[in-house]
């Protein structure tokens, strides 16, 4: 952790919402005036689309399973080295990876491959990390240790499934069938290196619906935010004036001590209203309270 040069971190699995929040967030230290420093945790997968595909392959030939959600495919060490430099002064190079065509067009290059690493913006105030890994803890590397601000989002799991699913054949080109494979083939890194994290969280934010979503791998479309509600759980944050987001956020009720129930279709107002002040105290202050 570094009072001089904070790290955010927002983790989730893929197709679990992060990219929502992301922009809120943008949008948030837009009007705050602060320059962030955005790196997505894809640049810190070991291989391209290609080379995970053999490597899947070898795996499979052995009894083994690889994901994406896994150290074998990801290389915590060097996301762990990466937030404590910049924590120490400010800077590292980074990354992207590049999902469809639409992404890789403008790098002429193919989807499921890295840009060359660069380094980050000068004089930014503060890095932004949205991705799988933010807060991951293993025998070997401690990510979580050097996020000042660590968020959670995550919905249920068979929203999340709905959502990987319909994203990932409309979006990514995938099969349906390979989608599936893959939900199936990520089970134990799932549990062992994704789950976790979520304990470890200033904020979770996470996504109910509220309609049927019995059989993921039926449904035609994600259910909307209107058609959701979002439980926010709390950990380790002293100053959260429950009265006041109660009598701002119509249709909200405290479901716990340290959790408050929104519907769905104020998702961003709740964010900004929790959030943007915790932005400001962990600016100017260094820390969170």
């Amino acid at each position: 952790m570094s009072a001089k040069h904070p790290i955010i971190a927002v983790t989730g699995s893929s197709g679990a919402g992060t990219s929502t929040s992301t922009n809120a967030f943008r949008s948030m230290f837009h009007q705050l005036g602060y320059t962030a420093a955005v790196v997505e945790g894809d640049s810190f997968h070991r291989y391209t689309r290609p080379e995970m595909d053999v490597a899947i392959r070898k795996a499979r030939e052995q009894g083994r399973h690889i994901s994406y959600f896994g150290p074998e495919a990801n290389d915590f060490g060097l996301l762990e080295n990466f937030f404590q430099g910049y924590g120490q002064d400010g800077n590292g190079q980074y990354r992207r990876y590049l999902h469809s065509f639409d992404e890789a067009v403008p790098f002429n290059q193919m989807p499921g491959t890295f840009t060359p690493w660069q380094n980050l913006p000068s004089n930014t105030d503060l890095l932004f990390y949205e991705g799988l890994h933010g807060g991951v803890v293993t025998e070997d590397h401690n990510v979580a240790r050097h996020v000042d601000f660590l968020i959670g989002v995550v919905p249920i799991v068979n929203l999340e499934w709905i959502q990987k699913l319909i994203r990932d054949t409309s979006e990514r080109g995938h099969s349906r069938e390979a989608v599936t494979d893959s939900i199936v083939r990520s089970m134990d890194d799932y549990i062992n290196f994704i789950t976790p994290q979520f304990s470890r969280t200033h904020i979770n934010f996470q996504r109910v619906p509220t309609v049927d979503t019995s059989n993921p791998f039926s449904a035609k479309v994600i259910p909307s935010l209107d058609e959701s509600m979002l439980v926010i759980r709390f950990r380790g944050i002293k100053q959260v004036d429950f009265p006041y987001l109660l009598s701002m956020i119509d249709g909200s009720f405290i479901s716990r001590m340290n959790t408050i129930v929104v519907p769905g279709g104020k998702m961003g107002f709740a964010m900004e209203l929790i959030l943007r002040p915790l932005i400001q105290q962990l600016l100017e202050t260094g820390k969170i309270t």
